[in-house]
């Protein structure tokens, strides 16, 4: 009984959010926020494990992916622009881990670029024939681009070289927006079989993990990592690529979990959600 009115209160708060404008759902998605990095700061102790978490559960994203086109036979639904454009923030980030910093985290790009490579190596040519290009139709150099002169104009201010600052900060804005040609693939097609969704969520909680990091280092240091990143507009950059990338996919996380609620194993979008 208990589990039955739980069901329908979340049915009817589900149904209240949806009536809502955009501006009330923004605000929702912002205190709904908040609360969680209240809760995540009282219970987790070191933050630093807020970003290692994200990376495992970006690890358990691609590990979906490596199932779907291992045992699936498929990767229809997948979006191969999003996987080149995740190869390359990924090729850059790991090349400025070898030169700037080398630690655990070099390790997991090395992985996380491997797996990424072989996932495109099955889209590219053993799965070609289920591959949905008419529908992966996003074009990849309206973000690269404007990534690339970003990262000419606002980059960290370190004593490293030149080169490598840019190709810093170009990493760092690529990835917060690497997955719009996957939502694109997504909103073209309505129906997101299961694996697709959970891989798509898997992004959602990993980059929200992330951004968590990001906010609740700066409280615990009051503030001093801005200035340790560097001068200038580059510390309120890094935040805001990690806030956007959070909210880029605020939207699908909710229908994600409001179908698995429901109990829908196909996720089935609305017009003009991502």
């Amino acid at each position: 009984m208990a589990r039955v009115l739980s069901k329908g209160a979340m049915a009817a708060a589900a149904r209240w959010v949806r009536r809502q404008p955009p501006k009330v759902k923004a605000f929702l998605a912002v205190v709904a926020g908040m609360a969680a990095l209240v809760l995540i700061r009282a219970v987790v102790r070191d933050h630093d494990n807020l970003f290692v978490a994200a990376e495992a559960v970006h690890a358990l994203g691609i590990s979906v992916l490596i199932y779907k086109l291992t045992k699936e036979k498929t990767c229809a639904g997948l979006s191969l622009k999003s996987q080149d454009l995740t190869a390359l923030f990924l090729a850059v980030r790991l090349y400025c881990s070898f030169v700037m910093e080398y630690d655990i985290h070099t390790l997991l790009d090395t992985a996380a670029l491997a797996t990424t490579l072989w996932v495109i190596y099955m889209m590219r040519f053993r799965l070609k024939s289920s591959y949905m290009e008419d529908k992966d139709n996003f074009a990849i150099y309206f973000v690269v681009l404007p990534c690339a002169v970003l990262a000419l104009l606002i980059h960290p201010s370190t004593s490293h070289n030149i080169l490598n600052r840019i190709c810093w900060a170009f990493c760092v804005y690529l990835e917060a927006v690497s997955v719009l040609p996957q939502l694109r693939l997504m909103q073209n097609t309505k129906i997101v079989e299961p694996f697709t969704s959970h891989y798509v969520f898997a992004l959602g909680v990993a980059r929200f993990l992330s951004c968590a990091h990001w906010v609740l280092q700066v409280l615990d240091t009051r503030g001093r990592l801005l200035t340790q990143l560097g001068y200038g507009l580059w510390p309120s950059m890094v935040l805001l690529a990690e806030i956007v990338q959070t909210f880029i996919l605020a939207d699908f996380c909710y229908y994600y979990i409001k179908s698995l609620v429901g109990g829908q194993l196909v996720l089935r979008l609305p017009s003009g959600v991502v």
